[in-house]
């Protein structure tokens, strides 16, 4: 962390539609120098503005596009690509692609540097660095998110870069070495020290509980990668603040519109409104309660709920009294469910999910 809190060198091009690209120094792989690629904008003017440093996933690149989302929102922002590319494909001196031989490879105990999530871990808190040191950008005023593969380098990255003052990990959590799309074909096929190694460097469980800054985890109730297991697993490990939001089916994809994570970031960097939290679930016979806390107003309050046999998932109204809502559960078991609470925005924040195995409810 020294060394990738010192501003890299860079190599900045012309600006179009107040979107600059940039270069900037990336680490050692396989005994080369790299350069990481980048899109960087800000908003008109001197600032200083609040930050953010953006993480695509899986089969993603530097979006100009989401570059420009957050520039709108009035953030000097930064998007790099983390599979050795620049605006026109491969890179002479790019780091590793994103497929899964780099992710899961073979290595050694002296190899780690190597290894895909090393160096876009390094990529990411370099490109904040960069970030931070420019003088139209608020250094203490950052904020942090990615999407999927994004999201799973997010939550390693809280953990690590102590200059954040939010991160939004939308779906990629830990514990994928337990359950996620990749236990059947990735992790079933290593060795249990290869594995280990693996889950030792590489695991967000390994780095969450050292986050400071507050979180929003942002998922769907039937995410095909990052399950609501591994998810709650994930945040419970978190020590600072953390918010959920998690929608039935929600789509999977690089979707940077989520208007909760622009809210829930504007709440700690430009002092916006906050989202409302919802409490644990109680439980008193056949019923279910929370307690709502927060200044914003409850427009809806619903309960989610699936038969956790086929997590076919459905929604049901509970009833609000002031800030405690609570719902006679349905006739479901074994059920999972949460409380989903929606402010007069239309912003809407979830509290963790209880599943009941048997027919028999707690006192």
């Amino acid at each position: 962390m020294a060394a990738l809190s010192k501003v890299p060198p860079a190599t900045w091009g012309e600006a179009k539609e107040q979107i600059r690209e940039v270069y900037y120094e990336g680490e050692i792989f396989k005994g080369k120098p790299t350069r990481v690629f980048a899109y960087y904008g800000k908003p008109e003017g001197a600032g200083p503005f609040p930050g953010i440093i953006l993480v695509h996933g899986g089969g993603g690149a530097a979006f100009r596009d989401w570059v420009k989302h957050w520039v709108k929102n009035g953030y000097a922002a930064l998007a790099m690509d983390l599979a050795g590319n620049g605006p026109a494909g491969r890179l002479p001196d790019g780091g590793p692609d994103q497929g899964d031989d780099v992710k899961f490879p073979v290595f050694g105990p002296d190899e780690t540097r190597n290894v895909w999530t090393y160096q876009a871990v390094a990529a990411v808190i370099r490109g904040h660095s960069l970030l931070a040191s420019l003088n139209e950008v608020d250094p203490n005023r950052t904020a942090l998110t990615g999407i999927s593969w994004g999201g799973y380098l997010t939550c390693i990255v809280a953990g690590l870069d102590h200059r954040f003052k939010a991160a939004v990990p939308v779906y990629g959590c830990g514990f994928i070495h337990e359950k996620s799309a990749w236990v059947d074909n990735c992790f079933a096929k290593m060795p249990d020290d290869l594995k280990q190694r693996w889950v030792d460097n590489f695991e967000p469980s390994r780095y969450l509980g050292q986050a400071q800054c507050p979180m929003l985890f942002m998922n769907g109730t039937s995410d095909f990668a990052y399950p609501l297991e591994s998810y709650q697993k994930s945040y419970n490990l978190v020590k600072s603040p953390v918010t959920l939001c998690i929608q039935i089916n929600r789509g999977h994809g690089h979707i940077w519109t989520f208007p909760e994570v622009d809210a829930f970031i504007d709440s700690y960097l430009k002092k916006g409104e906050m989202l409302l939290k919802i409490g644990s679930t109680k439980i008193t016979g056949n019923k279910a309660g929370a307690i709502i806390s927060g200044s914003g107003t409850v427009a809806k309050v619903q309960l989610d709920y699936a038969n956790a046999k086929d997590c076919v998932w459905q929604s049901m109204p509970a009833e609000v009294n002031g800030k405690s809502v609570t719902v006679n559960l349905p006739a479901v078991r074994p059920i999972i469910f949460y409380f989903n609470v929606t402010d007069s925005r239309g912003m809407t924040v979830s509290n963790p999910h209880v599943e009941l195995p048997t027919e028999a409810t707690p006192e």
